[in-house]
């Protein structure tokens, strides 16, 4: 099974890269399923049911998020309903939505998506690692297709979830920091991994955004709104092809891939 995992949707401009590219991008590919990270999807911020629902007809399998996912209280209860689309799992119990799913292909095939979001450097939530397996122990045993989103600020935090879930499931990759990582590979006992996807939105910004916003709030220290840049798009990510007998990924490979320019306002 070859399943394409996208980093994080910023936005209108990616949407737009999504909705005009991403249909020719899973012909080329062979691609099987598409998991998309949808947490910035809004606006920039967040994600709500109308942006939802853009994403799965854009040809999104699955959505994973990460802590923006709260953003817009509009998507708790899309959450609770729709169980194609994941909050961490980590989360204490009681939030809306769930941390993994298992999903059926129209030819009968399925797999499972496991959505966690990393400790360091970010909110106090319960351990990744254990969430992880109290996850895993869940799935049914014959779902031998396991992808992991670990939204995750820290690069030795995802490289650790890395090595812990090795074997056990079938790919991981990193989210949240918007910045595509050059270290696709597989590790000894058969899972792919890849420290970040990156994002995809506009590739002149800051993680997305407008650059001059950014440097204001550094050198000033104040608020100041954020603004979504405009110009190139880029969809980011990675393709992970998977043995779907052992649930063992045969490859690892980055995906990038510059778009049209036009029309990227928000």
């Amino acid at each position: 099974m070859r399943i394409l995992m996208l980093g994080d949707v910023v936005g209108k401009p990616g949407r737009k890269a999504l909705r005009e590219h991403l249909g020719a991008l899973r012909a080329q590919l062979r691609v099987d399923a598409v998991i998309v990270n949808a947490e910035n999807a809004a606006g920039g911020v967040g994600l709500t049911p109308e942006t939802m629902r853009e994403l799965f007809s854009f040809g999104a399998d699955v959505l994973t998020s990460g802590n923006h996912i709260w953003k817009h209280r509009s998507v708790y209860g899309e959450l609770e309903r729709e169980p194609r689309a994941l909050r961490p799992g980590n989360y204490p119990e009681g939030a809306p939505g769930r941390g993994a799913c298992v999903h059926t292909l129209p030819d009968g095939r399925a797999f499972a998506v496991l959505n966690l979001i990393g400790r360091t450097f970010m909110e106090g939530l319960d351990c990744p690692f254990k969430t992880a397996e109290r996850l895993l122990a869940a799935l049914p045993d014959n779902v031998r297709v396991r992808c992991v989103d670990i939204h995750a600020e820290a690069t030795s935090e995802k490289k650790a979830l890395g090595w812990f879930l090795d074997g056990r499931v079938s790919a991981i990759a990193g989210t949240h920091t918007h910045v595509q990582t050059n270290d696709p590979q597989i590790l000894p006992r058969g899972t792919g991994y890849l420290t970040d996807l990156g994002m995809c939105g506009v590739e002149a910004s800051v993680l997305g955004m407008d650059p001059d916003v950014i440097i204001q709030r550094f050198v000033t220290r104040l608020p100041a709104p954020f603004k979504l840049a405009s110009g190139t798009l880029l969809i980011n990510g990675a393709l992970f092809d998977i043995d779907e007998r052992n649930g063992q990924c045969v490859s690892a490979e980055l995906v990038r891939r510059e778009v049209d320019a036009r029309d990227t306002e928000q």
